[in-house]
């Protein structure tokens, strides 16, 4: 069975034989994936790790110390805390005919390690990690540019490896849609390596330095907080702490305020200088980058509005540091954005000097491009400030893929003294089609 974690864009694997267990890749929430062992009547005999992560926290090691599973990293990680190490090729038997056979593929990182399942002398499953994901693979700049080329013509090499491997094997790999550690945009969840051979533009590259040059051609951006994962994987992490959040009647001195209400509430009032980030799949991984890694926060929420998963979220990339949440912000709420739907805002944006501001990522802005628009991906406008071109004192109309991320800016505007008006419940491409529209009438 698999489970999800959207924000990340990762999925976690548990595989079941005759009543033993094999946990791959899990994060650090690891309940979730006990429980539905427990749930089975399945002992953990190993718990798999592909790679030091550098997207989420591990819950390897506690998931290891709670079960007493064998835990299994490849041998080139060096993690400080104990574990089996998988040497390329050196089969790991769990018995009742399954043997866990590691292929090093580096690439992705330089230990990486895949997994493939033998049941009977039989390969039937490959857990590939961030090695050969369905339609992509995974990147090798995440440990910066200066490995970034060597890494790339390794996963030239790896991905081989794998694509040699029977057709009817079935591919698990960790990352996927929404994961910042894929090359490319992933496809599907799972796939088989059939499957791959015959789709997968990155097999279809012959020569190492072409697919370096394809993995490196348009960098995406690296999310602040990853370069805080290899370290703390490396060195093991303290098990989740339980998720107590305390009510406060205002936020705790000396911590960030993170706003996860619904847009629509952030709208009509915000605590000054609050960060607006309303609760979702992505929540923790958006507050990880636009806020100092782990400094102490204090969340603000509706009345009745379950904070649990923001806590998990923020725990999973090793954040433990919420003190407490408040509900009732009375008349300190003074902080203000507008929100408008598609057809209001076209028509907004005819009034003379509208000043447009795209904060989608640079590989979006290729993919639909506004006409006249500034654009600055968020994070930038967070880590460089407001470019220099807006005006104050005209309204700024911010656009994105949702309205998610330009509310987020819109936070940090309004706090800056700008007016900004938001695009909700659509994006640039269809703004783009509503604009066409407007001009050919």
């Amino acid at each position: 069975m698999s489970f999800r974690t959207p924000g990340l864009g990762d999925q976690t694997y548990l595989l079941t034989h005759e009543g033993k267990g094999v946990l791959v890749d899990p994060q650090r929430d690891i309940g979730r994936f006990l429980d539905a062992a427990a749930g089975r009547g399945v002992e953990l005999r190993f718990v798999l790790e592909t790679h030091l992560h550098n997207d989420y926290v591990s819950g390897g090691e506690q998931a290891a110390l709670r079960t007493g599973a064998e835990l299994v990293l490849p041998a080139a990680a060096a993690a400080a805390y104990r574990h089996t190490p998988a040497f390329h090729l050196e089969d790991i038997h769990g018995g009742s005919g399954l043997i866990l056979r590691p292929v090093h593929t580096p690439g992705h990182t330089p230990e990486h390690t895949s997994y493939l399942v033998l049941i009977d002398g039989e390969p039937v499953a490959l857990f590939s990690g961030g090695s050969l994901l369905v339609a992509s693979a995974g990147r090798p700049d995440l440990l910066g540019p200066e490995r970034a080329r060597t890494l790339a013509r390794l996963q030239h090499i790896s991905l081989r490896r794998l694509a040699a491997l029977p057709p009817g094997v079935d591919l698990y790999p960790t990352h996927g849609e929404g994961s910042f550690c894929t090359a490319t945009g992933a496809g599907k969840l799972t796939s088989t390596i059939g499957a791959e051979r015959a789709d997968n533009p990155m097999l279809a590259i012959d020569d190492p330095e072409e697919l370096a040059d394809t993995l490196l051609a348009v960098p995406m951006p690296i999310p602040a907080f990853y370069q805080y994962m290899g370290p703390a994987n490396t060195l093991g992490v303290p098990p989740m702490p339980p998720v107590r959040v305390p009510e406060l009647d205002r936020p705790a001195v000396g911590t960030h305020v993170v706003d996860i209400r619904p847009r629509r509430s952030q709208s009509r009032g915000m605590l000054p200088g609050s960060l607006g980030i309303e609760l979702d799949d992505d929540f923790g991984s958006w507050t990880g980058w636009l806020l100092p890694y782990a400094e102490p926060l204090t969340l603000v929420a509706e009345p009745g509005q379950e904070v649990a998963e923001a806590v998990t979220q923020l725990a999973q990339i090793g954040i433990d540091t919420v003190r407490g949440v408040v509900r009732d912000l009375g008349e300190a709420a003074t902080q203000t954005y507008e929100l408008a739907e598609l057809d209001a805002f076209v028509m907004r944006l005819a009034q003379p000097d509208a000043q447009l501001l795209d904060v989608r990522m640079p590989s979006e802005w290729e993919q639909a491009r506004l006409v006249g628009a500034i654009e600055r991906f968020l994070p930038d406008l967070f880590a460089h400030g407001v470019p220099a071109e807006l005006d104050p004192q005209q309204p700024v109309f911010v656009a994105c893929a949702s309205g998610r991320r330009a509310s987020i800016a819109a936070g940090l505007l309004a706090h800056k003294g700008y007016q900004p008006i938001v695009l909700t419940d659509a994006g640039v491409p269809d703004l783009v089609a509503a604009l066409h529209k407007r001009d050919a009438a």
